[in-house]
């Protein structure tokens, strides 16, 4: 074990981070995001791991996993997402969700499951590479490589199979 003290709490940052120690740990934590006094979305986890010391690339991890619930106007849960690790960037604002990942749009009913996904959260836009499964309403689709608005709206699936029900004009 190492124990140190100092008042200087930079010098302590800066010995963290030399040693790839997170600068902060929380257990059980449960944010709460607001924007003009109303909820925009909660983040659940285990734990999470504070890297903000790192001059370059600060981060949050997450190894036990994480949920986001992001809401809409009137309050309600509009998108889910959970997966069983993740990393969040804080100067992109770019998260990586692994494992298990799941995005749930409540409002309709739409739900997307992969391995991978890359969320910007300054555009609201998803990204994956992996194989994934999307179902909405009346169809699934299977593929490699995804992309949509954080809602699930407006996607661009590759390389697809699966049933399509398509409208004709």
């Amino acid at each position: 074990m190492l124990f140190a003290c100092t008042n200087n709490t930079q010098k302590a940052r800066d010995f963290l981070a030399d040693k790839n120690l997170p600068v902060g740990t929380s257990t059980d934590a449960y944010h709460v995001y607001k924007d003009s006094g109303r909820i925009t979305s909660k983040l659940i986890t285990p734990k999470m791991l504070d890297f903000s010391n790192r001059e370059q690339h600060p981060y949050n991890e997450f190894p036990l996993g994480i949920k986001i619930i992001n809401f809409e106007n009137k309050g309600r849960d509009s998108i889910t997402i959970t997966g069983n690790y993740a990393l969040s960037y804080a100067k992109t604002s770019i998260s990586e969700i692994k494992g298990n990942v799941i995005v749930i749009n409540h409002t309709d009913k739409s739900r997307l499951e992969t391995e991978q996904l890359f969320w910007d959260e300054k555009t609201k836009y998803f990204v994956s590479e992996k194989a994934f499964k999307l179902t909405k309403e009346n169809d699934t689709i299977f593929g490699i490589g995804f992309e949509s608005k954080d809602d699930l709206s407006k996607h661009l699936a590759k390389k697809t199979t699966g049933k399509l029900e398509t409208k004709e004009d």
